[in-house]
């Protein structure tokens, strides 16, 4: 299966957001009276955050982003 290609910058936004609010559900569902729910939930939020900078890594660079410098000459 084949992902259609995101823009870096939307998917380190992406990666930030998954591991912060993952690392804070776990921390949280830690803590006294915080439930397993809050820390498996946080949990899966920190391996979706994980396959998007995985994503972010193997991904190929824009073959256009070439081409548009190319062309420009300032």
């Amino acid at each position: 299966m084949r992902l259609k290609r995101l823009p870096p910058k939307k998917l380190k936004v992406l990666t930030g957001l998954f591991f912060g609010s993952g690392s804070l559900g776990i921390i949280m569902g830690l803590a006294e009276g915080g439930g397993f729910m809050m820390t498996a939930f946080g949990t899966a939020l920190v391996c979706i955050g994980g396959v998007t900078g995985w994503m972010l890594l193997t991904q190929e660079p824009d073959p256009r982003a070439k081409r548009r410098k190319r062309h420009r000459r300032e």
